[in-house]
């Protein structure tokens, strides 16, 4: 391993903003250092891309493009990816740095943990795993060296960004040769290169299984030889392992290691879930029992020591990982002896051995050569997503027959791609699957836009449902006087109906409060023509009562109206009274009545009486009256003289 005093990058500055401090560790895609971000003062972990793999622009594309994708990625149990760019041809990435132990190293020191010990730390695990399968998201390379215990704050998961890249989203093979730390393979990573959120749950299974022992849950000679074991071997259950551990442990990490992956959890929420479930169940002395027995005390150090750390990620190629696994194995004890030697002639055992080694060569060679076919010429062989963005249907679905993959098509709306042309594929471009593989496109449906309705004469509950069928919401509602649509009901709209929307724009709409009311006007002393006139000219109707005798009001003139105040909707009716002029009534003959009785004839005749005397009136006798004889008008007053 390099040295911090001796790696070429310690001293130097990269970017012209992260000054690296020193070695932290390599691995099987990057270098990883300490350094210093000199813009926000603030320590990172800088992985930088080998210069090998840096010199494949494919690669380095989906690094850039994935390391994006990563840094999406916000929660306390993830680590962070805060930049990344290129200097100098070397790709680098820039994560937060954590101080702290991983996973691999608590269980190198202190060997099998409590339950409780290794829910706590599988917890967090997958809290940040199931926030990334959420978001569409899969780890791949889930291991022990990738869960960091701080000494500060949440565990976290590292490696987001760089293991998807590695993955290219739906596969794990590039170039047929599988990645990844082969310990922690799923099945079927390993025998036909492709991984979903499940994978990521086998591998969290595993971690499980070694919190709680202290040693892996697949072993082997070589990376092939346990790969072989992830797809036709048996994995242990821990209480194997260590003694008194609950089954229900048991079950929890079998379920997640299941070989088919529509047995497991479909996701790490699922699985969270579960391990949630069954941590409620334990006791606290089931939780916090130490591990025990002979192999336990093994695992954790006291008779020997620590199992080996697995090797940085590991590259096999596919055919001995897919063929040849079929094949090949070989079956030893726990102390490497063959379980069937006996004491053989040395001329038997060379015969034996020189058989062997003959039949070893022809099966490794059956093995090379279909793996060779399966993968170049056969169902697994592969090809890359070809470019479909802004391609027509027609033109995508030609375009994926000659690549020999399967079209799933989904619709969605696009402000800036055209209607039937591609938006984005899934997996994307430069992807690579095996032939027959299916590949989602979603093809454009224009910009989302929706009509709005007539809403004229709707009431505003009406208004605002017919609306939301048309994914638009009720903005600002005003009211207003029509003279024509009832109150309640909506008048207009802004815009008006037929506009189109995007989707939950805002339309305005005007309610009407029905007619508005208008004064009455008072028309008592015109006449009949000038008020009828004044009242229709207030969208007033107009009715006349029985005209009526009036000694004041002039003859045609109205003498009063109903309602003679206030207001009145319009088409409403104002009543008229109109004047007859004065009622004429014959005047009585009252000469030679005394004053009384002249006075009593007058007014019962509908008159006044006004009395004038003479000399004081001694003879108290009418001798005339003004008027004397005639009509005159009822109410008039008539003037007598008495002597």
């Amino acid at each position: 391993m390099t040295t911090a005093s001796t790696h070429p990058l310690v001293g130097e500055l990269v970017d012209g903003r992260y000054r690296v401090l020193r070695h932290l560790a390599d691995g099987g895609m990057a270098t990883v250092l300490l350094a210093t971000d000199t813009r926000l003062d603030r320590e990172v972990a800088l992985k930088v891309m080998r210069p090998d793999l840096a010199a494949d622009e494919t690669f380095v594309a989906r690094f850039r493009r994935e390391a994006r994708s990563a840094a999406r990625l916000s929660h306390p149990n993830v680590v962070p990816v805060l930049d990344q760019g290129e200097d100098g041809g070397r790709v680098w990435l820039a994560m937060e740095y954590v101080e702290g132990r991983t996973a691999r190293a608590v269980i190198d020191a202190e060997g099998a943990l409590t339950p409780r010990a290794a829910l706590d730390i599988l917890e967090p695990v997958l809290t940040g795993l199931a926030v990334a399968h959420d978001a569409g998201y899969i780890h791949r390379d889930v291991k022990p060296e990738n869960v960091l215990i701080a000494d500060r704050g949440p565990v976290k998961v590292a490696d987001f960004g760089l293991a998807r890249a590695v993955t290219s989203q739906t596969t794990t093979a590039e170039d047929g040769v599988l990645f990844g730390t082969v310990a922690y393979l799923s099945p079927e990573q390993v025998e036909r290169g492709i991984a979903d959120a499940r994978s990521d749950v086998y591998a969290a299974g595993l971690i499980l299984f070694e919190l709680l022992t202290g040693q892996r849950a697949v072993e082997g000679e070589s990376p092939i030889h346990v790969a072989f074991q992830h797809v036709h071997g048996s994995l242990p259950v821990p209480s194997e392992v260590v003694e008194d551990l609950p089954t229900e442990l048991d079950d929890l990490v079998a379920l997640a290691t299941h070989r088919d992956p529509d047995e497991r959890p479909r996701d790490a929420g699922a699985y969270l879930a579960e391990l949630q479930r069954v941590r409620a169940d334990l006791s606290t002395e089931q939780l916090d029992r130490h591990p025990t027995g002979a192999r336990a005390r093994a695992a954790t150090g006291a008779e020997t020591v620590a199992h080996p750390r697995p090797r940085p990620t590991t590259a096999i190629t596919r055919p001995a990982a897919v063929a040849g696994l079929a094949t090949t194995a070989v079956v030893v004890d726990d102390d490497g002896d063959d379980p069937t030697s006996q004491v053989t002639p040395p001329s038997r055992r060379r015969r034996r051995g020189v058989g062997a080694l003959v039949a070893l060569l022809l099966a490794a060679a059956l093995a090379a050569g279909g793996g060779w076919w399966w993968t170049q010429m056969g169902p697994g062989s592969k090809v890359l997503v070809p470019e479909l963005a802004g391609q027509p249907q027609q033109d995508v679905e030609t375009t994926l027959a000659q690549y020999e993959l399967s079209l799933t098509e989904q619709t969605a709306f696009d402000e800036a791609v055209p209607k039937g042309e591609a938006i984005t594929s899934n997996p994307p471009t430069g992807t690579e699957l095996a032939k027959g593989s299916e590949v989602t496109v979603v093809f454009s449906k224009g910009p989302e836009r929706y009509e709005v309705p007539d809403l004229a004469g709707r009431t505003t509950a009406q208004a605002t449902s017919d609306l939301k069928a048309e994914h638009l919401v009720v903005g600002t509602t005003t009211e207003s006087w029509h003279a024509e649509v009832p109150a309640g009901e909506v008048i207009s709209s802004t815009p008006v109906a037929g506009t189109e929307l995007k989707r939950d724009a805002a339309v305005g709409i005007v309610v009407s409060k029905g007619p508005e009311p208008v004064a009455v006007p008072v028309v008592s002393g015109k006449t009949a023509a000038d008020a009828t006139t004044a009242i229709e000219g207030a969208g007033l109707k107009v009715a006349r009562a029985e005209d009526a005798w009036s000694s004041t009001v002039a003859k045609g003139s109205v003498i009063s109206q109903s309602p003679s105040t206030g207001t009145l909707l319009p088409g409403e009716t104002v009543t008229m009274t109109v004047s007859k002029g004065p009622e004429m009534v014959a005047v009585p003959d009252v000469q030679g009545l005394t004053r009384a009785e002249a006075t009593t004839k007058l007014q019962d005749a509908g008159f006044k009486v006004s009395v004038q005397t003479f000399l004081g009136a001694p003879l108290d006798e009418v001798r005339a009256s003004r008027p004397g004889s005639g009509t005159a008008p009822k109410g008039s007053t008539v003037t007598i003289l008495v002597v």
